[in-house]
């Protein structure tokens, strides 16, 4: 489940909501072990999924760096690229 989480922090264009949402949701699934919970905890889950949310955007919002923004298209390539050379292996 966690290998879907990725580093939103220094991108250009920046992550948008949606991607700080999909991470906390895959966050959150993996700490319960549970990737739909119940009815009896879907309350409890999907506030945490918010929380987790909530509190991520505010961390992106505030971390700082002087290293320049990474580019999403070659950091993508390169992972296909590590990918393919650990599947060729």
């Amino acid at each position: 489940m966690c290998r879907n989480i990725r580093t939103l922090h220094n991108f250009e264009p920046p992550a948008t909501p949606d991607e700080v949402r999909a991470a906390a949701l895959q966050y959150v699934r993996k700490i319960s072990g549970s990737t739909k919970p119940s009815q009896a905890n879907q309350e409890a889950f999907d506030a945490a999924v918010d929380e987790v949310h909530a509190v991520s955007l505010r961390l992106l919002d505030r971390l700082v760096t002087k290293a320049p923004a990474k580019n999403r298209e070659e950091e993508a390539a390169k992972a296909r690229a590590r990918f393919a050379k650990r599947m060729a292996s």
